[in-house]
């Protein structure tokens, strides 16, 4: 297993079969061309998991990737976690375009400065859940850590249409198609409880320590915040914020 230094180096590899169904199922909706190479097989799990292999049996000829039985130590020392199964896949880059025309009542997401890979990840997870479109990401990112990432989302990072742009570009962008720009701050804010946010939305999330920059700020068409239910001096996770704020933009517009 990877030493705690060596967890953010990156690699492609996506580790256990819920990260790889996820890829697998992204390349079928042509969501993503992120390419899997090889896919490493517990030797000792054969008979233990033999859905698992039957699918990725399955799936090798269409997605042109190869099956290797591989003793548990080789995956052991390619691996961060231990949750993978015994099942790992060794995986290509993806491509990343800009923004594309966005749906005409959309819900997307740009997330800026998250500091920690974990976060960001738990953070597309409930995003995904929350129904957004798409994700954009400046062109510094966590995608590079992909398996990393994949875990912590459950394998969403690899199921969202995702897109790189400046900040102040996808503003102007999704600005020129009709879309309400939404950032999170403390500063001049209104309460998200107190807000009205009807699709289609681009949503601005910053990160905990760095939050979003003035020049994004002053472009925004409503800047809201959390309420606290105490007086408490601290951000709350980009994750944390994010499902807040996704469900309840969510919640206002599931019945209009």
């Amino acid at each position: 297993m990877l030493k705690e230094s060596e967890k953010l180096v990156e690699s492609n590899i996506l580790e256990g079969i819920v990260s790889i169904k996820a890829l697998i199922s992204a390349r079928e909706m042509n969501i993503n061309d992120r390419a899997i190479h090889t896919v490493l097989f517990d030797e000792s799990k054969i008979n233990s998991k033999p859905y698992e292999l039957r699918y990725l049996k399955s799936k090798a000829k269409v997605h042109k990737f190869n099956i290797e039985f591989v003793n548990s130590d080789k995956i052991a020392s390619m691996t961060i976690g231990s949750s993978h199964g015994g099942i790992i896949a060794l995986c290509g880059d993806r491509t990343f375009a800009k923004p594309d025309k966005p749906k005409p009542n959309g819900f997307y997401v740009m997330l800026e400065g998250v500091e920690d890979p974990y976060n960001f990840g738990q953070a597309l997870r409930t995003l995904y859940a929350a129904g957004v479109d798409g994700i954009v990401l400046t062109p510094r990112n966590w995608m590079g850590v992909a398996g990393v990432v994949c875990r912590a989302s459950a394998g969403a990072s690899e199921l969202f249409p995702m897109f790189i742009s400046e900040c102040a570009d996808a503003v102007e962008y999704f600005k020129a198609n009709g879309y309400q720009i939404v950032c999170a701050d403390k500063n001049n804010a209104v309460s998200i409880f107190k807000t009205t946010l009807l699709y289609p939305i681009f949503l601005i999330l910053g990160g905990e320590k760095r939050g979003i920059s003035r020049t994004i700020l002053d472009k925004a068409d409503v800047t809201v915040n959390l309420d606290y239910g105490r007086d408490f001096n601290a951000s709350l996770s980009t994750s944390s914020a994010a499902s807040i704020l996704a469900y309840e933009i969510f919640r206002q517009n599931i019945d209009v």
